[in-house]
């Protein structure tokens, strides 16, 4: 099968596509390798993409039209991966343009290189952060999402209705995948595991907001490989007994589906801390803040609909997941 994935060289894509080339697919990638953090990493995952014969790379940004349809028509992938997007939720309040170029106007090129070159099944990446002003926990798929905290979380939001109109308008097969604080090696440097073991190992003192009260549902890597290759082989379809005087979110009259991608397991921060503290045998030195603009004090994924439909439930446990990134980040580091 050839897949075309986007944002190949992040942390989510980069082992989507190892998964997939060691499995003897073929693999069309795209990425901008942006600076929004250090793309050095980025450069490093790529390298071992490169590995691979079956493995064609295409540095362009989605935000090209043109560039993205050329490669399309070339390509006629059988599907399509889109995780490629300005990720963050507190860099949108920084820089909120570079959000509605990348996840509203790349992902509407995504969407209609679809509709012109048909596809077997469009998968792409949502956000937890979709759940926004919601505290009616587990969150799942089939609440209410019109609250979003954030730029980015509204973008994500954004997505889910310009996937379900271009799937009920052109009979597209999608599927959007909500993920839950994805962690592991080869991970972003922007994101909470990344910062505190760079920091505790540099005797810097730790940033912990909400004064440490957060929960997090932390999904391991190859938890969200898993998810992410079984949604792509169940092709989204339609839900024929969908109810449009009481119609369910997660699913519709036409072929499109929404599925959590989570722990179903929430970890406090302060634990989080205490284990990454364990695999550094460092104690971290702790600046505590009030909660960021933007942020939500916990997340908890229901996975149900996963199970149901794809058999399959992340298990990972936070003990092991963070004792990995650990090992891997003193291999790459070489500390």
């Amino acid at each position: 099968m050839k897949k075309i994935i986007t944002g190949v060289a992040g942390f989510i894509g980069f082992h989507i596509a190892k998964y997939y080339l060691e499995h003897g697919d073929t693999i069309v990638g795209i990425d901008n390798l942006n600076d929004y953090y250090n793309p050095t990493l980025k450069e490093a995952r790529l390298c071992q993409l490169n590995n691979y014969n079956n493995f064609n790379f295409h540095k362009i940004d989605i935000v090209d039209k043109k560039e993205i349809d050329t490669i399309f028509k070339k390509e006629s992938p059988e599907y399509v991966i889109h995780l490629a997007a300005q990720a963050g939720v507190r860099y949108s309040l920084q820089n909120p343009y570079a959000y509605i170029d990348s996840n509203i106007t790349g992902f509407m090129n995504i969407l209609e290189a679809c509709r012109y070159n048909p596809v077997e099944h469009l998968v792409f990446a949502s956000s937890s952060s979709v759940y926004g002003a919601n505290t009616r926990m587990p969150f799942s798929v089939n609440h209410n999402v019109d609250h979003p905290l954030s730029l980015y979380a509204a973008t994500k939001k954004s997505n889910e209705l310009m996937a379900h109109a271009y799937s009920y308008l052109y009979d597209i097969p999608i599927s959007g995948l909500r993920f839950f604080t994805v962690y592991g090696p080869w991970g972003r440097p922007d994101m909470a595991l990344f910062i505190f073991t760079q920091k505790i190992l540099a005797g810097e003192r730790i940033d912990v907001f909400n004064n440490g009260k957060h929960k997090r549902d932390f999904t391991y890597i190859d938890d969200i490989v898993e998810g992410v290759v079984r949604v792509t082989a169940n092709i989204a379809k339609t839900n024929e007994a969908w109810d449009s005087d009481n119609p369910d979110p997660a699913t519709s009259q036409a072929p499109y589906r929404l599925y959590n991608i989570g722990n179903n397991s929430p970890v406090e921060l302060m634990y989080f801390i205490e284990l990454i503290e364990k695999n550094l045998n460092k104690k971290a030195e702790k600046n505590y803040l009030s909660l960021q603009p933007g942020d939500v004090p916990e997340t908890y994924a229901n996975v149900d609909a996963l199970i149901d439909y794809v058999g399959y439930s992340p298990s990972t446990p936070i003990e092991s997941g963070i004792e990995n990134f650990i090992k891997w980040y003193k291999d790459y580091y070489k500390v």
